[in-house]
């Protein structure tokens, strides 16, 4: 299969992802309808910090951002939690990633002080 019929045959996955500061176990919890293409994006925000004032500089979660600085990208652990399934039209209702996001918040019932 080449290159271009792949970039068409793509779909992106919604579902919930996780970033973990593993030194302090602070965690970023988020849904998105295209969850790698999210966790792909904060990991380009972090780590394209300028030390000019510009538009693209770093992540706008301060804490993040600075976790990130300190420690490096050793420091986290970037996953996609849980996917849905496209329904038959080819898409997710948001209405269900929201339901999925707030299952994986009750599941994991993570201490308001740990999250970013």
């Amino acid at each position: 299969m080449t290159k271009t019929r792949r970039a068409h045959t793509f779909t992106p996955r919604a579902g919930v992802y996780r970033i973990t500061h593993l030194p302090s176990g602070r965690t970023l919890l988020g849904a998105s309808m295209h969850a790698q293409g999210m966790l792909n994006r904060i990991q380009f925000q972090l780590t394209t910090r300028l030390e000019t004032p510009s538009t693209i500089n770093g992540h706008h979660l301060k804490a993040l951002q600075r976790d990130w600085t300190t420690d490096g990208e050793a420091a986290f652990r970037f996953e996609v939690l849980d996917e849905l399934e496209p329904d038959a039209s080819g898409g997710v209702a948001p209405d269900d990633l929201a339901d999925l996001l707030n299952l994986w918040r009750a599941q994991l019932a993570l201490p308001p002080e740990s999250l970013y």
